[in-house]
């Protein structure tokens, strides 16, 4: 059939063409064969016809993406595609080139943001391709972005005490202790109701990224310090963490990292962030034995080698398993 033998066609010049260039041989091939009755099949709708962007959010949406997420794709791929100036079919990949260079260049951007935008174009010029929209991604033979790898800083054993003693309230100390010894992520913490917690087996369930679903555990201080905030409270908010003050709404991410930060600054802490509390715990875990796959799940990760970002191995641990393992 007529449609058949323009995509064999097509197909068997992919290692010639770029997407724009294969568009213009499909037209050529439609009109050269329009006279011809090999087929009355209509041809299949061309990305022209449906917005590839909209479309692609949208199936990420489905695929469980947060919105968070599925706002930095959008405007990722909005302004890439504002930038250059065509329409995804039309985008080569010395277009791509360009505009990341430019982007670097004018923005004086990292090389690590740089990757970041290749990878979500690379998904979504990937996602085209499988969906028919394109016949051939033009991320293709753009490579990772070599970075350098830097050790991320974490807390130290005193350091994390220092907070502990220097906490002006008991709801702080509760949210130290937590962060610290669950992993959690701030904004699952922020989530959490009180019939959340299990006092017993001190642990509660928690909805990741994707809204996915798992249960993280706390070390017995962080149940001590938790039940003494509940107990000090006098307002009904279903809430495990709120306001210091009337109305005592629930608390929000900014408001736990807005007080982290002024704690740190009085103690001369640096770069205090709740998010070093993770790291620091899947350090601390791989340190002292953990298995890395065990870490993950307690982290919530879907791929390994995210939790190995996260988890920088001590290298006095490495000296150490050396001598044990080898010398």
């Amino acid at each position: 059939m007529k449609e058949q033998l323009i995509a064999e066609i097509q197909r068997n010049m992919l290692s010639s063409l770029n997407n724009e260039q294969l568009m213009k041989l499909r037209r050529v091939l439609e009109n050269a064969l329009q006279g011809l009755s090999i087929s009355a099949e209509e041809p299949q709708s061309t990305p022209k016809e449906r917005d590839a962007a909209e479309a692609f959010i949208a199936a990420k949406r489905i695929e469980g993406c947060s919105e968070k997420t599925l706002s930095y794709y959008w405007k990722t791929i909005e302004s890439m595609v504002s930038g250059i100036g065509k329409t995804p079919q039309q985008i080569t990949t010395d277009d791509l080139r360009k505009y990341l260079t430019n982007y670097q260049i004018e923005r004086k951007s990292s090389k690590v943001t740089i990757d970041n935008i290749r990878r979500i174009l690379s998904s979504f010029f990937s996602w085209l391709e499988d969906e028919d929209f394109i016949l051939k991604s033009p991320v293709r033979r753009i490579h990772k972005v070599k970075t350098a790898k830097v050790v991320k800083d974490t807390y130290t054993d005193e350091a994390l005490e220092l907070m502990r003693d220097n906490c002006e309230t008991v709801r702080d100390l509760a949210i130290i202790d937590l962060l610290a010894s669950s992993g959690m992520r701030v904004g699952e913490m922020v989530a959490l109701s009180r019939d959340d917690i299990n006092f017993n087996e001190r642990e509660c369930v928690v909805f990741g990224k994707g809204n996915k679903e798992r249960l993280v555990y706390f070390d017995a201080r962080t149940k001590i310090h938790l039940q003494n905030y509940l107990e000090s409270r006098t307002d009904g908010n279903p809430a495990l963490f709120v306001s210091l003050k009337a109305p005592f709404e629930r608390l929000m991410i900014g408001g736990v990292e807005t007080r982290l930060r002024e704690l740190g600054k009085r103690l001369n802490l640096p770069k205090v962030h709740p998010h070093k509390f993770r790291r620091t715990l899947a350090t601390s875990a791989i340190d002292k034995g953990m298995p890395i796959e065990q870490v993950q799940q307690l982290l919530g990760h879907q791929k390994i080698d995210t939790t190995m970002h996260y988890a920088m191995v001590k290298q006095q641990n490495v000296k150490l398993a050396h001598r044990k393992y080898i010398g």
